[in-house]
């Protein structure tokens, strides 16, 4: 196998990971769960689980995502901002992540569109 020499910085997705919550200010919404589409994008440098093939040496995004859907079960959120702050900060207390993008969607929030989301990022 040819050898790549170079840059292994690794590119995680955690793609439409589909979530309840309460989120909102509406009556309604503090009152009943709404579904939530969430996003993340993360960077780390994988050369060590490149070359030693180990899930020791990788980034457990298993982890990650589980510390998030603990998160959003148990917490209430008003707005959506706040919510996509507070996944941010669970996918960057891991040090081995570089840099991550969260976005989370909350479908039908406004009349005539599919959905409202916002996005944040952050870097070491």
């Amino acid at each position: 196998m040819t050898e790549i020499i170079g840059n292994h910085q690794a590119k995680v997705r955690i793609k439409d990971l589909l979530l309840r919550a309460y989120i909102g200010i509406k009556e309604e919404e503090i009152n009943n769960q709404q579904d939530v589409l969430i996003n993340v994008c993360l960077t780390y440098d994988a050369t060590e689980a490149v070359n030693s093939n180990e899930i020791s040496a990788a980034l457990n995004y298993r982890t990650i995502t589980k510390q998030i859907i603990h998160h959003v079960d148990g917490n209430r959120f008003a707005l959506l901002e706040r919510l996509t702050h507070e996944v941010l900060t669970i996918v960057m207390e891991h040090e081995a992540v570089q840099w991550a993008q969260v976005e989370i969607d909350k479908p039908h929030a406004l009349r005539y569109a599919e959905s409202v989301s916002v996005c944040l990022e952050a870097h070491r």
